[in-house]
């Protein structure tokens, strides 16, 4: 037990930490795991998401149609082609947490970043951050150190409208951090992906998508030489969007979710509802009585919703919690696929076929497990009593 006298309990023992000064003190609230680089989901990366979702928000509203990437050893830059933060609040907007236009449905309707955090965040966990904004033939430039203010300036400008982010983590907290140039591609890959159209030009390289989902379904099965057993379905609407397959190649399920152009790799209800929804199309079309596992074994697959209001388990952003979109995305899921069942009836035949032959593979194991059971339990191991040693020989 602690001794009282030693730890006096006193107001000068308060203390009010600024917002950014939080930041640098619970890093972990707000960017998750540190680590040093060789996990996709390191700290590193996910200052770089932060700003690169901040541009992607921009071509999701209508505005540039390319965002140019740099990383040279430990230091990145970020430039889109969207509006251009305001100039009057070009600085609050980087270092005033809960300071942003993710609250505004008229600027931004389909946003990952609606904490009003993420660019903070960056600024507060970099040696050196720069932000310029260029609006009307205007900019406004502004450093930082450490998340605090050093300069800024501003001025005429022949730039496109847009904003520039550059920055360095800070090695007092991220130690022995290094990018690694494979995850950040395939980060880019999964924002190309998702954002149909979009040119992202990453260290002399163009990641584009033409084909959305189906581009990555594609990818993913090309990576193994998987052959999908018919061509991927897939449906795209403005606020959701799905792919799917089966393959003879694999076991298990494949499936990527997205939210607002935000990978969650821990799923979500987005997830959990196209799952359900594709059993219930499954079931009602086949008039049959498969279980989840039994139609999704073997799929490789993409979902991605748009939503207003995201709401995220934590600030990684990487499960999905909204709970009262499930009803709709279910129907809307089941509703499209039995309308192209009835279209393609030898793809929806296939599909059938392949959950019937898992279902019988699960029920054959189910029967080997319960003879098995009912073998051990009539086993009866007889030992007879064991007496005392009467004799005792020293080796």
């Amino acid at each position: 037990m602690a001794d009282a006298k030693k730890h006096n309990y006193d107001e000068s023992k308060i203390k009010t930490l600024s917002s950014l000064e939080h930041i640098r003190l619970r890093t972990g609230m707000y960017i998750g795991r540190i680590g040093n680089g060789s996990h996709y989901d390191d700290g590193c990366y996910i200052l770089l998401k932060e700003v690169i979702d901040n541009a992607i928000d921009e071509y999701i509203m209508g505005y540039g149609k390319e965002v140019q990437i740099k990383v040279e050893g430990s230091c990145v830059e970020v430039r889109d082609q969207g509006r251009g933060i305001p100039l009057g609040k070009v600085v609050d907007c980087v270092s005033q947490i809960n300071t942003g236009a993710k609250y505004n449905d008229e600027v931004f309707q389909f946003s990952v970043g609606l904490n009003g955090v993420g660019t903070k965040a960056v600024n507060a966990l970099s040696k050196d951050f720069l932000v310029r904004s260029c609006r009307g033939g205007e900019f406004v430039e502004a450093w930082f150190k450490q998340g605090k203010l050093k300069g800024e300036k501003k001025g005429k400008t022949p730039e496109h409208d847009g904003t520039l982010i550059r920055f360095e983590p800070d090695p007092s907290i991220f130690k022995d951090s290094e990018f690694r140039i494979e995850f950040i591609e395939r980060r880019l890959r999964h924002y190309s992906y998702l954002n149909s159209g979009l040119r992202l030009l990453f260290n002399g390289q163009t990641f584009q998508s033409r084909n959305g989902l189906l581009d990555l379904v594609m990818e993913d099965l090309k990576a193994d030489n998987s052959d999908p057993i018919y061509a991927p379905l897939h449906y795209t609407s403005k606020t959701l969007e799905f792919c799917f397959t089966h393959t003879n190649s694999r076991y298990g399920e494949t499936v990527f979710s997205f939210v607002n152009g935000q990978y969650t790799s821990d799923g979500g209800t987005h997830l959990s509802a196209f799952r359900e929804g594709v059993l219930k199309a499954v079931n009602e079309y086949a008039k049959g009585k498969f279980e989840g596992d039994d139609v999704r074994e073997c799929m490789v697959g993409a979902v991605a919703i748009r939503l207003k209001d995201p709401v995220f388990e934590s600030q990684t952003k990487n499960k999905l919690g909204n709970t009262e979109i499930r009803t709709e995305l279910v129907n809307e899921v089941r509703e499209q696929l039995l309308h192209y069942f009835n279209r393609n009836k030898q793809i929806a035949e296939q599909i059938i076929s392949k959950a019937q032959d898992t279902q019988q593979l699960r029920k054959e194991l189910q029967e080997v497990k319960k003879l098995a059971r009912e073998r051990a339990k009539a086993v009866t191991l007889r030992i007879p009593q064991l007496k005392d040693c009467k004799n005792h020989y020293d080796k």
